[in-house]
């Protein structure tokens, strides 16, 4: 594990905060992979909608890499940053913590770059605002 990856802080915003419910998990008892990425996603999302000024998209997610599993009752923060943004589209980098419900220690589970695009009423592709 690098150094990186063992942070309990993020340089990003908090845009999203749950507690993994006994409905999310697996029969170890873990919360499904599935379920945690789309929490990240949801987090992604908030802050492509922001910078677009309304709708947006799901285009693409870079690797996801699991440190470590998260269990029933932990707080689950997802924390954005945006990376870079195209005409349309947007790079969003996604990290996911963890707090468990008898520490105030968080722990760093995974992390991700979503690829967002701006899309008008009807689906299409539309400019990012102030771009040409």
């Amino acid at each position: 594990m690098r150094a990186k990856e063992q942070s309990s802080v993020s340089a990003g915003d908090l845009a999203l905060q749950t507690i993994a419910l006994p409905r999310d998990t697996n029969g170890s008892g873990d919360i499904y992979a599935g379920w945690l990425i789309g929490q990240m996603d949801l987090a992604a999302s908030t802050a492509a909608m922001r910078v677009s000024r309304g709708r947006a998209t799901t285009v693409a997610m870079e690797r996801v890499e699991f440190l470590s599993p998260v269990k029933v009752g932990e707080q689950v923060s997802c924390y954005t940053q945006l990376l870079d943004t195209g005409s349309s589209s947007m790079k969003i980098r996604v990290e996911a913590f963890v707090t468990p419900c008898d520490t105030n220690a968080a722990r760093k589970v995974t992390e991700t770059t979503f690829i967002y695009v701006a899309i008008d009423e009807r689906g299409g592709i539309r400019n990012l605002p102030g771009s040409s």
